[in-house]
């Protein structure tokens, strides 16, 4: 009730029938109701401020990734549904991953916009949210496909002779399915909460999907919680399918086999795409979580740590440029679409591989 009579204090208004006291007394609350009502809005919020390094530095980042990443999954999904001879599992996940990117391409000219006008977000409370929740959507769905991709491979090359390598087209987009029923159900809240923050000082309303909660609500911390676990569950993972596929085929005198190196190439590819991604993102955010519970008092080196973290999001945008080097390396028959392609137009005269292994191909 206390603050409601405050806030309807910022009211044009004056108080008849009363001299100098009570304009002094009107003016004292119309200054405290201002600011307890500014208080109230923030008071949820922990060293919040704009990132203006972030807004210099990132979009030209950002610009350069999007005009890479747009033609090269554009080429990838045009092979992928007009050149494709036949489907097999593992072009089946290749393709889930070409449209993941494509979520993050669809996205990132709002993101682009907002940093290039000081973080000043103009697109509504609504899109903020489905810009936000399709960004972390394609970071968790780039992070299964490229886990799966590799388990794949794990399993045709460590364990030729298990059903797992039987799968079928349709099995495999039965598999893809439920991994995009998990990621965007556990993306959900993103859709539930208001992610708009009015920076009042600024006159600046700013859309992240990781604010300065104090406290954050359920639903973020759930997200909080996911951008955890969806590095090191999988990065565990695939560090174990390296060094097994790797000790295996030593053991079996196997590694010097062409077939076998590529497979190899393979997983340590799609390591190295996953650490240069993702680990700086997960590192600053780590860091910054750290500084906010041991020295909640420190916003100076808090905000600092944040605008790293913010920095890291062109590292963990840059999967949607490097994916289409994982489609050419995973899949032989996705190689010589894409050579029979530049042949057609006349740009090379590229020799197309005689036969497609199982071991470079799902």
């Amino acid at each position: 009730m206390l603050n409601q009579t405050f806030c309807v204090c910022q009211q044009q208004g004056t108080v008849e029938g009363v001299g100098y006291l009570a304009e002094k007394l009107e003016h004292f609350l119309k200054r405290s109701g201002r600011y307890l009502c500014h208080m109230m809005s923030n008071s949820s919020m922990h060293c919040l401020d704009t990132q203006s390094l972030v807004a210099s530095v990132l979009p030209p980042i950002l610009i350069v990734e999007f005009l890479i990443g747009l033609p090269g999954n554009m080429v990838a999904l045009w092979i992928f549904c007009f050149r494709q001879q036949g489907w097999r599992s593992n072009t089946v996940y290749l393709m889930n991953l070409v449209v993941a990117d494509f979520l993050l391409l669809a996205g990132l000219p709002f993101r682009i916009d907002n940093l290039m006008r000081g973080e000043n977000w103009v697109f509504g409370d609504t899109l903020c949210r489905i810009n936000l929740f399709m960004l972390a959507v394609n970071r968790s769905a780039s992070i299964a496909f490229m886990t799966i991709v590799a388990v794949d491979r794990y399993f045709k090359v460590v364990h030729p002779h298990h059903r797992i390598n039987q799968l079928t087209a349709q099995q495999a987009g039965m598999v893809s399915g439920v991994a995009w029923a998990v990621v965007v159900s556990l993306r959900l809240p993103l859709l539930a909460n208001n992610l708009l923050q009015e920076h009042k000082n600024l006159n600046t309303s700013l859309c992240r999907s990781f604010s300065s909660y104090k406290d954050p609500p359920p639903g973020i911390k759930l997200h909080y919680m996911v951008f955890v676990a969806e590095f090191f569950l999988p990065f565990l993972l695939l560090i174990f399918c390296s060094l097994r596929i790797i000790c295996i085929l030593q053991r079996r005198k196997m590694d010097k086999d062409q077939k076998v190196q590529r497979a190899i190439r393979v997983v340590l590819l799609i390591v190295a795409v996953f650490t240069i991604c993702f680990l700086p993102g997960i590192a600053t955010g780590l860091t910054a979580l750290f500084i906010k519970k041991a020295r909640p008092k420190d916003c100076v080196t808090y905000k600092f740590v944040s605008q790293l973290f913010s920095l890291s999001i062109g590292f963990t945008y840059l999967n949607s440029a490097l994916d289409p080097v994982i489609y050419c390396f995973s899949s032989s028959m996705f190689r010589n679409a894409l050579k029979a392609t530049f042949n057609s137009l006349g740009m090379f005269n590229m020799q197309l591989s005689r036969r497609v292994s199982t071991t470079s191909d799902g």
